[in-house]
């Protein structure tokens, strides 16, 4: 038996809500399973096929979702010894030691892959984790794009929740103008569901800071 994880990410660029990563291990022989149902990166599927993915996923394989709020990622993003992919490797990192696979396939983050994949074996430290990185991981493999419908479904669920309790603020990208609309009637007021390292929501921050500074013109 051989166990092959995958693993990968929902919401790295929008202002709105929390970056989720996923990870989906199974048995290697079991792969064509997820052919089967029809699993592909959950960017490749609709909405609704995702929903009815997510517990046909969560029956087959062994998982682990990671909800990591905004402060968390405003944290890293400002700080000295971590950025944006840094804290994703972290948190994949998690995400292997509770799995235990005999074989990891993650989708890179960086432009760097050997720069990411050895920051990643460096702080997993478990040699016997066949760790491979790579771009469109997700759309390369079957087991990575389980993952990625895990991660994608579940970030999803969460903007609905906002929804629910804040108002339409949109899928939460910047280039959807409901959001742009919602962060500029909202910023202030619901700190917890914003990222306040984002230039966009910086910008209003600027903004209103101009304005005060005018007034003693």
């Amino acid at each position: 038996m051989v166990l092959i994880a995958g693993v990968d990410e929902s919401g790295r660029g929008p202002v709105i809500g929390p970056l989720v990563l996923a990870g989906a291990m199974m048995d290697e022989k079991d792969l064509p399973k997820l052919e089967k149902l029809g699993v592909r990166d959950s960017k490749l599927l609709t909405p609704k096929k995702r929903e009815q993915l997510f517990p046909k996923i969560q029956k087959l394989c062994k998982y682990k979702i990671i909800i990591v709020e905004p402060k968390e990622i405003d944290d890293a993003v400002q700080s000295q010894e971590l950025n944006l992919n840094w804290l994703e490797a972290h948190k994949s990192v998690e995400i292997l030691k509770e799995l235990k696979p005999d074989k990891a396939i993650l989708d890179c983050p960086s432009p760097n892959i050997a720069a990411y994949a050895n920051y990643l074996k460096n702080k997993l430290q478990d040699s016997s984790i066949e760790v491979i990185c790579e771009h469109k991981a997700d759309v390369n493999h079957r087991i990575v794009g389980a993952a990625s419908i895990l991660a994608k479904v579940t970030r999803d669920r969460i903007i609905e929740d906002i929804k629910k309790k804040y108002g339409n603020c949109g899928p939460g990208y910047m280039a959807n103008e409901v959001t742009q609309k919602f962060l500029q009637e909202n910023w202030e007021k619901h700190p917890e569901i914003f990222r306040k390292s984002w230039i966009s929501w910086k910008n209003h921050k600027d903004e209103k800071e101009q304005k005060k500074l005018g007034v003693f013109d």
